[in-house]
Order: C-alpha cells, then structure tokens, then sequence
C-alpha cells in the first residue's frame, strides 16, 4: 500500500482521502486545529448552531451532478437536504424592487421576463450559453473526453460583464443577473464569465441547505476514510514537507514528529503549502513567485444571529440586498459607506421547518482595515477589536431591518466573524474568503496547478479548480487522475451511480 499523507481537513482534504483510501492506498489526513471541515465547520453557541461557509449547495437532485459525486464517495445517504424554495431559490434586491431566482432552465426565463418582458430572447440566449460552457466540461457532464477546449478557453478569458453585456441589453437586468456575485466575489473585468456560468448552472439545477449543518458532510467523509483503513488527526500541523535531491520523503508535524510519505498532497492554501517547501530546491523561484503573487478574493465580515423563539419565520431562500444601484464594486467601499451590499440566509435544524433559530448576514471586509490587530490571536484581539467589530455588526443589522422591519428586536444574540478569523482557522492568505481570484487577464499564470515541480507532491482543494462543494469536488478528481488516471475514476464514478 503506498502511503499518502494529506494536509488539511477540508472539503477538498477529506475527499482526496476518500477517493484515494477506497482505491487501496494508505491514507493520513492532518489537520492543525481541534476540528475537521475547513468551511464545513459549525460552531455552537447558548445551545444554537450555525454554519462559517458551506450555507447551501446545489444540483443534488437525483441524477444530477453532486448527487452522483456524493454517491460516489459514498455519503449521499448520510446527509439531509433542505429544498429551497424552487420558485425563489434567490431572492435579489435591487434599486428599490425584488428579483426571484427560480430552479430550472425555462421556470427562470419565464421568472426573469415578468420583470423584463423585452428581454425573453436575450435571456434564452444568456442561459444557452451557461448551458454550452457547463456542458463543454467532461467533469461536470462525466462524459470522459468530451471536454470542449475551445469553449472552455473562449470563456475562461472573457469576462462576466463582457458577455452579459453582449447579449442583454437591459441595464437593469445585466445588473440582477450578477446578484449573486458575493457567492464568488466577481469584479467587473477581471472574473472570467466561466465562473459565472458553472455557479450559475450548479444552483440553477436545484437549491438545498443541509438540515443540521454542513459539519455533517465533514464527519460522514472522515468516517469513509476509516472504514477503509485511513486515519484523521487533528492538533497536528504540518511545519514542513521534507525532500531529498528528487522528491518529498514526507511531512514535519508540530515542528517534531516525522511521517513517511510516498505522495504528500496540500489542500492547505497553495500559499501556506509554498512555507511548507521553504527549505527544498525542487521548487524554482520562478513558481514560488507567481503562486505568492496570484491576487486573492476579498475577505468576508459575517454576523451569526440568534432568534428570540418562534419570531422570526423560516426563509426558505437566500437574500442578496444592496444599498447601491450596481452589484459591482461592492469591495470598492470606504468606512463611511460600508456595506454596499449583504447576502442574508436562515440555517435549516430541522425537516420542516416553521421559524428559524439562526441566520447569518455576510458582507465584504478587506483585510487591511483589520491592520492593528493582524498579529493577535483569536480570542486575544482586545477590547479596541471588539469595539470595532461590535459596530460594523450593529450597523448590518440596521440595513437588514431596513429590508425586513423589526427583525432586529427578533435578535436575541449575536456574533461574528472577521476576514481574521478566517484566516486564523482555515489558513487562507488575509483571509479571503474564496482563495485565490481568477482574473482574465492573467491567463494561465493565474491558475494554481495541482501538480507542482516535485513528481509525488500534489495540491487540492477549492484554489486548483474553484470553490464551494461542486468545485472542490470537481478538483479533488482532477488531483486523484494523477495517481488513478481520470479514465478509471470516470468509471468508478459512473459505476457508482449505476
């Protein structure tokens, strides 16, 4: 059995392990911090739940994509699934007026041309292409070796605005289509309309949240892992991944124990991983400077809510809110005018659901107004720290009971969650919120490999392919192909869904 060691628990940490333990290797997941999951972490507080990033998922309806991967790596009968609402999945508020989302192809059209009748043409031919660049990849339609090339490339270097303002013409709409840019941090000119499309496509199938919380995802994969031999260690960081003159030899943990290793892959921030290799020669300077100098998205300001009981009914759907006329530039703040914009979400405790327990508004935060206390730690930020964030929050919920009037006497407790936070627990670079950022004009020099210049040291997670639970995944198979060949993995997958 060969021996792989794998650096950090997240999604793309846990499903690596998955997918290689189930195939016959010898699997070590090692995780820093007390608690699996990366995003898939929950936290509890007074006896309520609430979730820090997976909030919800899509396409998991039976037959479509992340159903089929979560049969795949044998856990799509371990989790609960909340079905949003099909004719609002998304609620996008704007300029004074409302905007449903609904679920399906030709429900959205119709949903989206009562607002803008002019547009129905336009709007048919905007979803067909969504339709054509989800479709031109093999690993989103599991059709091994259809991968559309052209496509991809055409719109992995064509901005999101560049395409939508080529086929709508209504500003308005161009505007409501990019409603939910905060679940992929957008900015105008620089995120290719591939990202777009594939988020797009992935909620547009079908919309869910996990009843009990996406923690649930982590411990159902954790315990694959150890059904076919493999192991999960928390408190274990890796200090170093240790090479010889040609390849890595294993991992350093906590500065003192040593681990063997026949392959050794990162899920850490490619970033973080680079610190790993600090001491090694195998990596030229020439990919350390271009991993260290990738942009990053902007990080995120999140307030966890607590509902005084049975006060606050159930939304069974996602609100993105804006107090500017235009989703873009919603980064492009200053302390006066913070936020522009906000998405608000109730957590789903349970199957049918009535009043809601908790909910969570995030918003844009850049880490460099965090700048006197980038070097403390969690729980020692102090009271200037406090003050701040105590402000930003009650200023939130001021904007949010301006779009939902007396929600803020519904609000028992609060807490928070700053772009510091999320980069003390999941070791993101000045804790963005999504990684690394794509950017048209970057071109390739923008992508993190999964390979780097070390033949048996791999990288995985949401910075290879892309971010949230499809993405992820979706990287995670890529990295596997390495060491399984895509072919057979095409397989297993389709035979898994048999």
């Amino acid at each position: 059995m060969k021996k792989v060691v794998i650096i950090g628990s997240g999604l793309g940490g846990l499903s690596t392990g998955v997918v290689l333990a189930k195939n016959g290797y010898d699997v070590t997941i090692l995780e820093q911090g007390t608690q699996i999951g990366g995003c898939l972490q929950c936290f509890y507080r007074r006896g309520m739940k609430f979730e820090t990033g997976m909030h919800f998922i899509g396409s998991a309806d039976e037959g479509q994509i992340l159903n089929k991967m979560l049969r795949y790596l044998e856990i799509d009968d371990k989790l609960s699934l909340y079905r949003l609402d099909t004719w609002r999945y998304n609620v996008v508020s704007l300029q004074g007026q409302q905007f449903n989302f609904a679920n399906g192809k030709e429900p959205f059209i119709e949903q989206m041309a009562s607002y803008f009748p002019d547009q129905k043409d336009n709007l048919r031919k905007y979803r067909d292409i969504i339709s054509c660049v989800s479709a031109a990849s093999s690993l989103h339609t599991l059709k091994y070796g259809e991968t559309d090339n052209a496509i991809n490339t055409k719109y992995q270097l064509r901005s999101i605005n560049e395409v939508i303002e080529q086929v709508i013409t209504d500003p308005l709409l161009r505007d409501v289509l990019v409603g939910d840019l905060p679940l992929y941090a957008a900015e105008r000119d620089k995120t290719p309309f591939s990202v777009h499309a594939f988020i797009m496509d992935f909620y547009n199938q079908s919309a869910f949240r996990f009843i009990g919380g996406s923690d649930r995802v982590a411990t159902a994969l954790a315990d694959v892992i150890s059904r076919y031999g493999g192991e999960v260690r928390t408190r274990s960081k890796v200090t170093r991944i240790i090479c010889d003159d040609t390849h890595a030899t294993g991992v350093e943990i906590n500065g003192e124990e040593y681990l063997q290793a026949d392959y050794v892959i990162s899920s850490a921030h490619p970033m973080r991983t680079m610190e790993m290799l600090s001491d090694t020669h195998l990596i030229r300077p020439a990919f350390r400077k271009r991993i260290n100098g990738i942009p990053q998205t902007i990080g995120s300001f999140s307030v966890y809510l607590h509902f005084k009981e049975n006060t606050v009914p159930y939304m069974n759907y996602n609100f993105f809110g804006y107090t500017v006329d235009s989703p873009w530039h919603c980064q492009c703040y200053d302390e006066r005018s913070w936020p522009h914009g906000y998405l608000y979400m109730h957590v789903a405790n349970e199957p049918s659901q009535v009043f809601a327990n908790t909910g969570v508004i995030l918003t844009y935060m850049r880490i460099e107004e965090l700048e006197p206390w980038l070097d403390t730690a969690i729980g020692r930020r102090g009271a200037s720290y406090n003050a701040f964030v105590q402000e930003r929050a009650l200023r939130l919920i001021d904007i949010l009971d301006e779009q939902f009037p007396g929600i803020k006497d519904n609000i028992a407790h609060f807490y928070t969650s700053t772009p510091l936070s999320y980069r003390d627990y999941t070791g993101t670079e000045g804790g963005s919120i999504y990684g690394v950022a794509k950017d048209v004009s970057l071109g390739s020099a923008g992508r993190v490999p999964h390979k780097t210049r070390i033949p048996n040291v791999f990288m995985t997670g949401q910075n290879i392919n892309s971010h949230g639970m499809l993405g992820v995944i979706v990287g995670t198979m890529v990295t596997c192909g390495e060491l399984l060949t895509s072919k057979y993995m095409y397989e297993q997958i389709l035979e898994a869904n048999k």
